[in-house]
């Protein structure tokens, strides 16, 4: 009962996606024609577009990131809870905050164009979020940036459970760093994967918070995604029908590739 009230909301509200209601007036049913819009429209198939490749880029460097940094500091450093939290406060602060602190340093008078001038690299200063070719990767930085020590704590987590016994059995063997990684710590590593890569996939897909504050979904639509889509239409255009239609597909989006994702995790954590 509890689980049927939990998607009540959400699925009546689904059904202002095959209406043209503006928020204000009646609303009139108009079947599929905002998906084929969707479709058919250069903008919503560009929003779809870098939809996943965020989402792509952001599931594999987060997950790189946050491994490389978990095997760094699961070492007997005197500093590692000191590195572990600076590495993890990104993930606590508002996605907002972060992001608005990031456009000023990527601004042609922030820190990063200064950095490059202090080194000489005074040909590579740029206007980062306002050349439509870089724009999106820098979206990705600061995702990446802000959700790498959330991945990190969780791979810390999973590392707690290879046992030392088997990394000493590994040496004996004469297994190398390289081979032990591969053949003793990742294996044991499935479950924590499998929980980093779903939660990561599920955030990527539906990215809103550091587009709208680093660069609006510009420029020229160069970093719109569906989430920023779904605010555009509905709330600064008034079409809350359109509007509904893009979140009813990113919703399917996510619940498709979230759920595939864990079946193929779970299927491979059992193959190991």
């Amino acid at each position: 009962m509890l689980i049927g009230m939990h998607f009540i909301a959400p699925l009546s509200g689904g059904v202002y996606a095959f209406t043209d209601w503006d928020g204000f007036n009646s609303a009139n049913f108009v079947g599929w024609d905002n998906f084929r819009e969707i479709m058919d429209s250069q903008v919503q198939r560009n929003a779809l577009l870098h939809t996943f490749v965020l989402a792509a880029c952001y599931l594999v460097l987060v997950n790189v990131v946050g491994l490389v940094l978990a095997l760094a500091l699961n070492r007997t450093l005197k500093s590692r809870n000191v590195l572990r939290t600076l590495f993890f406060a990104p993930a606590v602060l508002s996605p907002l905050a972060v992001s608005y602190i990031w456009q000023y340093m990527f601004t042609y008078d922030g820190a990063i164009n200064r950095m490059l001038g202090g080194v000489g690299l005074d040909s590579l200063r740029h206007e980062w979020l306002g050349d439509p070719s870089t724009a999106i990767w820098c979206v990705l930085v600061v995702m990446v940036w802000q959700h790498s020590g959330q991945a990190m704590i969780i791979y810390l987590a999973g590392l707690q459970g290879v046992a030392d016994e088997l990394e000493e059995a590994a040496v004996i063997d004469g297994a190398r760093t390289w081979m032990r990684l591969r053949r003793v710590t990742l294996p044991l590593l499935a479950p924590a994967f499998t929980i980093v890569s779903t939660l990561m996939l599920i955030s990527g897909l539906r990215v809103f918070d550091q587009v709208y504050a680093l660069t609006g979904g510009g420029p020229v639509y160069s970093t719109e995604t569906l989430a920023t889509q779904v605010y555009q239409q509905t709330f600064v255009e008034g079409r809350f029908g359109f509007g509904a239609s893009i979140a009813m597909v990113m919703t399917v989006l996510i619940s498709i590739l979230g759920i595939a994702n864990m079946m193929y995790q779970r299927r491979r954590e059992r193959r190991l």
